[in-house]
């Protein structure tokens, strides 16, 4: 459990940055042997692309990295339930399992409001872990949503 909120904790740094550039604070890192490969926050209105959320960017670095766009035997911290996307995403890398901080009860895909990753439908299942900095994770988008409706 020790590493499990030693690498939420870096996955909340992301988050911070992506709240840094008006980004909803969502973070991300992918764990292999017990070594980070892959980094990401979310990056959507910035980079102008939908897909550019913390998991995918996360992804994409991790692939790099490793020379492939499978990875199996790693993990994702991530400090936001995925997304249906973000989900399918994982699935098709093959990770092994997904570590997330706070549930998304309006788009989690990962048992909030459908579960991807386990369906007996796809090829493949993600074991999940949740609620690993739960508290510190929902607040930071809470607050950051928070903010967002005082200014508007």
């Amino acid at each position: 459990m020790t590493n499990d909120i030693e690498w939420m904790q870096r996955a909340y740094a992301l988050a911070l940055q992506a709240k840094e550039h008006d980004e909803v604070p969502v973070g991300a890192v992918v764990v292999y042997e017990n070594k980070i490969i892959g980094e990401g926050w979310n990056q959507p209105i910035s980079s102008h692309d939908p897909t550019a959320h913390a998991e995918i960017m996360a992804l994409r670095d991790a692939g790099q990295k490793m020379g492939n766009y499978r990875l199996p035997n790693a993990t994702m911290y991530i400090t936001l339930e995925p997304c249906a996307m973000c989900a399918g995403a994982i699935v098709h890398a093959r990770l092994a399992k997904l570590v997330y901080a706070a549930d998304d009860p309006k788009t989690g895909a990962c048992g909030s409001v459908f579960n991807l990753v386990q369906t007996d439908e796809l090829n493949h299942k993600v074991e999940i872990e949740k609620g690993v900095l739960e508290a510190e994770c929902r607040s930071l988008i809470q607050d950051f949503f928070r903010a967002k409706r005082v200014k508007s």
